[in-house]
Parts: structure tokens; sequence; C-alpha cells
């Protein structure tokens, strides 16, 4: 009688929870709970070590690959280039908007003009 009052306590518990497993138990014939990982933030893009990107002719996402350039210093150094040409030199960052020393110091060791 005892067996049998703790397989029903046991059965109502993992049915009135959801199927969620009671005590580390799982009922005879079932595969346990499938574990899910939590979802992987994604992953920043940066420029591979050793390689410079060419500010002249780099899209978007190159740009953003730049650590201290999000999305809206990325857009402004392609409208910049748009409006006034190629870079001559990675000193004419200055001229775009949000970008200072602090940044251009930087990215200097990242980018090149070519």
């Amino acid at each position: 009688m005892v067996r049998w009052t703790k397989h029903i306590a046991g059965t109502l518990a993992y049915a009135l929870l959801g199927g969620t497993t009671v005590w580390g138990q799982q009922p005879a014939g079932t595969a346990p709970p499938a574990t899910t990982a939590p979802a992987a933030k994604p992953a920043t893009a940066t420029a591979p070590v050793g390689t410079k990107v060419n500010i002249n002719t780099a899209d978007e996402a190159g740009l953003e690959a730049l650590q201290g350039i999000g999305e809206a210093k990325a857009k402004a150094i392609i409208e910049y280039r748009q409006k006034n040409g190629p870079f001559k030199s990675v000193d004419d960052l200055k001229n775009v908007k949000g970008i200072g020393d602090k940044t251009l110091d930087d990215l200097r060791e990242q980018v090149s003009v070519q």
C-alpha cells in the first residue's frame, strides 16, 4: 500500500507541474527532458588580427568590425566618403562627425587608406 501511495503522489505531482520532473525521478519508459542552452549572444564581428580595414572601400559591416565603431559611426564614415571622396589619410577620419582624437587614436592601428 505504501508503494502504491508514493507512485500516485509522484504521478500526481508530475502531472500538476506540467510534466516537470519531481525529485530527479522520471516516470518509467520516458526519456529525460531535453535541456536547451541559453540563447547565445550574437557574436560581434571584429577585423582579423593584423589586418587593416581600408576605410575607402569598406562597407558598413566592415567598418562596424572595427573596435569603437558602431552602426552610426560606420554610416557617418560612408556618408562622408560619398560626399567628399576617398580619404587621403587616416587623420581625415577626424572630419567625420562623432570621431575625435581618442577614437582616431584607437582606430589608427586598425585602418588603412589605399
